[in-house]
This record gives C-alpha cells, sequence and structure tokens, in this order.
C-alpha cells in the first residue's frame, strides 16, 4: 500500500490561508487609510471654501456698512437740512409779518389822542405799552383792535393814571392781543403797498 504523507499539503495550505488573512489585513488597513485620507482631504477642502467664503462676507460686510454709514451720514445731513428747510420757510412765512403789524396798528391807533410807546411781539402774543388821554380812547383803541384781522382776542392787563411833566395826567396801558394766522393774500397786499 501506498502511504502519502498530506502534511506538508496542509501546513502549506495554512500559511496560504494565513499569508492571503496578513495580505487583506494589510490591505483592508491600506484601503481604510485611503479612505480616511480621501474624507479629511475632502473636509480640508470643504474648510478652506468656508474660510475663503467667511473672508468674502466679512469684505461685503465691511463694504455694505461703509454704505450703511454714508447713508446714515446722508440720512442726517437730510434731516438737518430739512430743519434749515423748516426754518427758511417759517421765516419767508413770517417775513412781512411785523410789517403788516406795524401798518394795522398804525390804522387803528386813536390820533392825537394815544400813542405806542412799546410793541413786543413773539409767535402767539403781540404785547403793547402806550399812553392815552382817558379810558375812552383806550376803549376805542381796544375796538379798533378786535376789527383788524390779525388779532383774535385783545385783553386789558393793566391801566393806570401818571403824571407828566408834573400837571398833565394821562393814561398809561398795557394790552395783550393774541395774534390770528396771517392769510398769504393780506402779504401780498402788503407787498404791493412797497
Amino acid at each position: 500500500m501506498i502511504k502519502i504523507n498530506l502534511l506538508p499539503f496542509r501546513i502549506a495550505r495554512k500559511k496560504e490561508n494565513i499569508r492571503r488573512q496578513v495580505s487583506i489585513f494589510f490591505l483592508s488597513i491600506v484601503t481604510i487609510f485611503l479612505v480616511l485620507t480621501w474624507y479629511t482631504l475632502g473636509i480640508d477642502q470643504k474648510i478652506i471654501e468656508t474660510k475663503t467664503q467667511i473672508i468674502q462676507v466679512k469684505a461685503q460686510i465691511a463694504l455694505y456698512k461703509e454704505r450703511a454709514n454714508r447713508v446714515t451720514e446722508i440720512k442726517k445731513k437730510l434731516k438737518v437740512l430739512g430743519d434749515k428747510l423748516k426754518i427758511v420757510s417759517s421765516l419767508e412765512k413770517h417775513r412781512n409779518e411785523q410789517l403788516l403789524l406795524l401798518e394795522d396798528l398804525s390804522d387803528k391807533v386813536v390820533p392825537e389822542r394815544m400813542w405806542i410807546e412799546s410793541l413786543k411781539a413773539d409767535s402767539a402774543d403781540v404785547i403793547l405799552r402806550g399812553i392815552a388821554f382817558d379810558n375812552p380812547t383806550i376803549a376805542d383803541f381796544m375796538k379798533n383792535l378786535e376789527t383788524s384781522t390779525l388779532f383774535s382776542s385783545i385783553d386789558l392787563k393793566q391801566a393806570k393814571s401818571q403824571k407828566f411833566k408834573d400837571s398833565i395826567m394821562l393814561k398809561s396801558f398795557e394790552l395783550r392781543c393774541a395774534k390770528k394766522e396771517i392769510e398769504a393774500g393780506k402779504e401780498n397786499t402788503s407787498k404791493k403797498r412797497k
């Protein structure tokens, strides 16, 4: 009978299996290493792209911030300009107010019986101080002022007797007159008189 020794074949097969498993193990490690390297490079590329986008966004923010500052500056200048235009329009509107006031008062004064010593006008009121010969003259003057289109109410603040030149008794008075809004047509007639 023939005897076959199978031990070397089994040892060779075992060695082949071990070599194959070691090769698969190293090939798996190399594959894992390559996959991890590829994944890391991909993430690095994304990080670089994100950093580039951040730099671009920061540049745009700086540009828009500069523009926003200019817009804010322009808005401030526009507000100042608007305030100046309001002042100019107010001055234009009230330019002839004092002239109209004096013209109207000169028409309302009782001739040769009284005179105005001072006139103080603000945006709402006119305060008149003057001297008259007697109380009926002051009353006539107040009636004349009530017919005026410039005043809405006339109040006598005070009236008192005073001696002038040691023997003449005259009445000094103070009136408060509330102003009405001056109409544009009245201003135009005043300009035509000039």
